[in-house]
C-alpha cells in the first residue's frame, strides 16, 4: 500500500520544490513547468478546460496517466499549492510559520490510511441553509439544481438528497483508495462535461462563474464520497494570502520571513 498526493498549482513555486516525496508537485493550466515536475498538458489531458475546472482538469490527467502505477488498496490523493493535507484533526485554528509545515504533513503511516476507504477535509456545518441555498446565494443560478437532470435516476435521488442537508466536504481535497478513485472519475467527468456545455450555453461562466464548474465539481465530489463506508476527516492548512508568486515575494517579503499558515478545525460553523 503507498499513498500518493497531486499537489496541483497554475504556476512554479519553489516552496513545493521542498514536499514530502508522498505529495507531488503537479502543474496545471497555460504555465510553464520544470521538468521535475508533472504538469497536465503531456499525455490525454484536459488542460484548456483549467480555467472552467479548476484543479479537476489535474484530477482528469492522473486518472488517464497514472492508473497503472497503483494497485487497487493504493491512496490517491489532491491538495492544492496553497492547501496541504495535515496528519491529524485540530480542534482549533491555529497559527504556524511555514517552518512547521513540512513536519505536519500526512505521513505514509498515518493510522486512517488502514482502516478507511476515504479521507476528507473536515465539513462545513451550515447554520441556516441548506447546499441548495448556499450555492444560489454565492453564485445566483440555479444550474445546481438544473444539473441533476444530469444523473441517472438513482444518482439524481442521492445527489439531491445531499445537497438538502447542511453539510458539505469542501475544497475539492480527498485521500481515496485507487478503485473508488476511478469510480468517482468515471461518474464526475460525464457530468462535469454536460454541466459545463449548459453553463456555456446560457453564458453563465462569466466574471467569478468563469470556475462555475469547478464549484460544482465541489459539490459532487462531497456528496460522492460521503457516501462511502469507513471515511474520516483530517485538517487542512492554509497559506498566508501572501503568497502569491516568487517575484512578488521579492517586494512584498524581502527579509524572507516564514510565510504563515493556519491548522484549521474539524468543523467550520457558518
Amino acid at each position: 500500500m503507498k499513498i500518493k498526493i497531486y499537489c496541483t498549482s497554475v504556476i512554479y513555486r519553489k516552496l513545493l520544490d521542498k514536499l514530502p516525496k508522498n505529495i507531488i508537485p503537479l502543474g496545471v493550466g497555460k504555465g510553464v513547468f520544470p521538468g521535475h515536475w508533472l504538469s497536465e498538458n503531456r499525455g490525454a489531458n484536459i488542460s484548456h478546460l483549467n480555467q472552467y475546472y479548476g484543479e479537476h482538469s489535474g484530477v482528469y490527467w492522473v486518472w488517464k496517466n497514472c492508473m497503472s502505477d497503483y494497485n487497487d488498496n493504493d491512496w490517491i490523493g489532491f491538495c492544492h499549492y496553497r492547501k496541504f493535507w495535515l496528519n491529524d484533526i485540530f480542534e482549533t485554528k491555529q497559527k504556524y510559520s511555514t517552518d512547521n509545515l513540512y513536519s505536519n504533513l500526512i505521513k505514509d503511516n498515518n493510522s486512517l490510511l488502514k482502516t478507511n476507504n476515504v479521507i476528507l477535509i473536515q465539513p462545513i456545518i451550515y447554520k441556516n441553509k441548506n447546499l441548495f441555498q448556499d450555492f444560489f446565494d454565492v453564485h445566483k443560478t440555479d444550474i445546481l439544481e438544473y444539473s441533476l437532470n444530469f444523473l441517472n435516476k438513482n444518482l439524481k435521488t442521492e445527489f439531491s438528497n445531499h445537497l438538502k442537508s447542511n453539510i458539505l466536504y469542501p475544497l475539492n481535497m480527498f485521500i481515496v483508495r485507487k478503485k473508488y478513485f476511478i469510480e468517482y472519475c468515471e461518474n464526475v467527468f460525464p457530468w462535469l462535461e454536460q454541466c459545463l456545455n449548459f453553463s456555456q450555453r446560457n453564458n453563465l461562466l462569466t466574471g467569478y462563474n468563469v470556475r462555475l464548474p469547478s464549484f460544482l465539481s465541489e459539490r459532487f465530489m462531497s456528496f460522492w464520497f460521503s457516501r462511502l463506508k469507513d471515511k474520516k476527516c483530517l485538517s487542512y492548512a492554509r497559506l498566508g494570502n501572501f503568497f502569491l508568486s516568487d517575484f512578488t515575494n521579492i517586494f512584498m517579503n524581502p527579509l524572507k520571513i516564514p510565510l504563515s499558515f493556519r491548522m484549521y478545525p474539524t468543523i467550520h460553523n457558518y
